[in-house]
């Protein structure tokens, strides 16, 4: 069977300031979820899946549904602060999602193959998409994951602070440990992340995760346990988040799996902020006049 792509769209988008998910950005007002759209049809994906909050799936299905009809077979996840909270907790008392291992989580009645996650607003390019197809199709050990990693210095933004995966890749290129930063800089030529108010120098072509992974379907009963056990911790923590990184962590650490890790070195963009906008315009712009997409995607 085909693989599925999620793609991670419940976001609020605090720091850009509205829905990024849907906003547009290239020459035909095209959402960055378009490009990953195409390049998934092109590399092989059987199926879409968009996690997205109940108040913007009305808005999503009526951008995407008319350019997938014929093409992918699509479906919708809905990802709730309720989705998969134990029911002893009661309400949850929280706005803000529950990060992405939780969305990945709300798309499992929906998903039935070897699937990839993505972010809605990063722009990965076509070769990630037909590396993680390939892997998908073909690689059977029900315990072997993947990711693309991408240069930390390829994907940072000039207007503020970035979060990242950061990765440590064994010999056998496989991940040994991703931790998820979410304070990272540029400052004097160097890179660094800032937590608890010290500053940690980082190498610029470390690895990082840029939320392109590849799962089989095993994954989901383990996240389910991971969570339930997350939501009972923090359940009185409003803006606690579950990430994939902690789910692959604990499948590496307690050896219910390992992670290969494909290197790209591709230009990764995306929206972080409003005035990362119009660089991705552009860059999206020159993707078009030098025919890597055609004039029109659909």
């Amino acid at each position: 069977m085909k693989p599925t792509l999620l793609i991670l769209a419940a976001g609020i988008g605090s720091r850009y300031g509205g829905i990024k998910q849907l906003d547009q950005f290239g020459p035909n007002g095209e959402t960055i979820i378009d490009y990953s759209l195409y390049d998934a049809i092109r590399s092989g994906f059987g199926k879409v899946v968009f996690i997205v909050r109940q108040e913007i799936r009305e808005s999503a299905e009526v951008i995407f549904a008319p350019k997938l009809e014929g093409k992918i077979a699509f479906d919708f996840a809905i990802q709730g602060v309720q989705s998969y909270v134990p029911e002893d907790l009661g309400k949850v008392d929280r706005l803000k999602p529950w990060g992405t291992g939780h969305a990945t989580l709300c798309a499992w009645p929906k998903t039935e193959t070897p699937f990839a996650v993505i972010n809605a607003d990063d722009f990965y390019g076509r070769d990630a998409f037909a590396t993680m197809a390939d892997f998908l199709t073909n690689d059977t050990n029900e315990k072997q994951h993947a990711m693309i990693g991408y240069e930390l210095k390829r994907t940072l933004s000039e207007n503020g602070t970035v979060s990242r995966g950061i990765c440590v890749e064994r010999a056998d290129h496989n991940l040994e440990s991703v931790v998820e930063r979410t304070k990272i800089f540029e400052e004097n030529g160097a890179i660094y992340f800032e937590e608890n108010d010290i500053k940690t120098k980082l190498a610029p072509e470390t690895p990082v995760s840029m939320n392109f992974w590849g799962f089989k379907p095993g994954m989901f009963p383990i996240t389910k346990d991971l969570f339930e056990t997350y939501a009972r911790e923090n359940i009185d923590t409003p803006k606690a988040e579950f990430y994939i990184p902690t789910v692959m962590t604990h499948i590496i650490k307690n050896g219910l799996g390992d992670c290969r890790v494909f290197r790209s070195s591709s230009d990764w963009f995306g929206v972080t902020y409003p005035e990362d906008k119009p660089a991705v315009q552009a860059s999206l712009n020159a993707l078009h006049t030098a025919g890597i997409y055609p004039e029109k995607l659909w």
